[in-house]
């Protein structure tokens, strides 16, 4: 049993953009950070440690934690720690966050996620984390593999081009609404996106998630802390973790075993019996809109192949009976190492009440995944009561 409840009490987000070329990266990390800091009414003094990520070989940039951990952080004379773990950098580093505070280590930390990818070249870096003789060829970039599951999830299900392009229209609606999206697409729709250009097949550019820059910053903090700090605090009620490294396997390939068995774990932990019915809001790491008709079938939401469904009938839309990605998703917004951690700070925003326009009405529960690396899963369930 963890020692201390956590909760997020401040959250710190920006206009994410193709690129920030007027800052360089400690310059953006402030933004993210400065607005935490106000969003909690907490100073740098506050603050524990600092915990901080990227996807550091994107840029090009070794050790970057020492500059970006004190300069742009209140990490003067703390502990500051680097965290990386591709695209999951962002959900390793919110439960990296969770699990200090709940040891007791420390009273409150301030988690940080950022990308600034104008500054090195994110292809080189991925084509590097594969096999070169076996995989190299057909996965070299992230589009590879997020075809071929897309191609197996279509050959398996029916799944069509149609029923791909209606996640793209929601959540390119639902950024509009978000004064952070990357991109807003208000009245995008489904012939837009299936006469863009094919990327990688069955993939077209709408298909896809961009390339963003950008910072996202969160402050955790244990019970007898939060309530000192704010009356609405985003209760961590379940972190879980599965990694997996496969190819070549049908199943494995888009099905995800790896959300099946962290969401499992987590709905247990947070007595989620059934998900479609006992979440409010389910922010989800979706870098292709495929991705999101198939994992909303890996976390329950849906039979197998049956994701479309949940979007056919509403369920899904903002004001479904389980609005998933109300704040645009990863189709939207995609600064790689804050990508996931934005997940975690949505379902917070919900939580608290703080959501503006893309608010949904009474949450309680919100979940919140992380994807990357070789098909692993990080899942956070959030709530507006710790779970003890």
């Amino acid at each position: 049993m963890p020692k201390h409840d956590v909760a997020v009490v401040g959250i710190g987000q920006m206009k994410y953009r193709s690129k920030r070329i007027d800052v360089n990266i400690p310059e953006m990390i402030y933004e993210a950070v400065k607005n935490a800091l106000d969003n909690a009414k907490l100073g740098p003094e506050d603050i524990d440690a600092v915990l901080i990520g990227n996807m550091d070989h994107f840029e090009g940039i070794n050790f970057s934690e020492l500059w970006c951990g004190i300069d742009a952080a209140p990490g003067y004379l703390k502990p500051v720690v680097k965290i990386a773990t591709g695209g999951t950098t962002g959900s390793s580093l919110a439960i990296s966050g969770y699990h200090n505070v709940a040891s007791g280590i420390y009273d409150k930390v301030l988690v940080v996620g950022w990308e600034k990818l104008n500054e090195g070249g994110a292809t080189t870096g991925i084509i590097t984390a594969f096999d070169p003789v076996w995989e190299r060829p057909s996965l070299a970039g992230a589009l590879g593999p997020l075809a071929l599951m897309a191609s197996m999830y279509s050959a398996k299900y029916g799944i069509t081009s149609e029923q791909a392009a209606k996640v793209t229209v929601k959540n390119r609606s639902n950024a509009a609404n978000n004064p952070y999206a990357h991109l807003q697409m208000p009245g995008i729709t489904i012939d837009y996106v299936m006469n863009s250009q094919v990327i990688s097949y069955p993939l077209r550019l709408h298909d896809c998630c961009p390339q963003s820059e950008g910072a996202c910053a969160l402050i955790y903090a244990n019970e007898n802390e939060a309530k000192k700090i704010t009356d609405n605090p985003a209760w961590f009620q379940a972190v879980e973790t599965a990694h997996y490294y496969t190819f070549g396997t049908d199943d494995v390939m888009f099905d995800l075993p790896t959300a099946k068995i962290a969401s499992t774990k987590a709905y247990k932990k947070a007595n989620i019996r059934n998900p479609l019915k006992d979440l409010d809001v389910a922010e989800i790491y979706e870098p292709t809109s495929w991705s999101e008709l198939s994992w909303t079938e890996a976390l329950g939401f849906a039979e197998p192949g049956k994701g479309g469904n949940l979007l056919d009938e509403g369920i899904t839309q903002m004001s479904g009976e389980l609005p998933v990605n109300p704040s645009g998703g990863v189709l939207s917004t995609n600064p790689i190492g804050a990508t996931a951690l934005i997940r975690v700070a949505e379902a917070a925003t919900q939580i608290m009440g703080q959501g503006g326009k893309r608010q949904v009405p009474d949450v309680e529960k919100a979940l919140a995944m992380g994807f990357g690396g070789s098909l692993w899963t990080e899942i956070m369930i959030l709530g507006n009561e710790p779970m003890r």
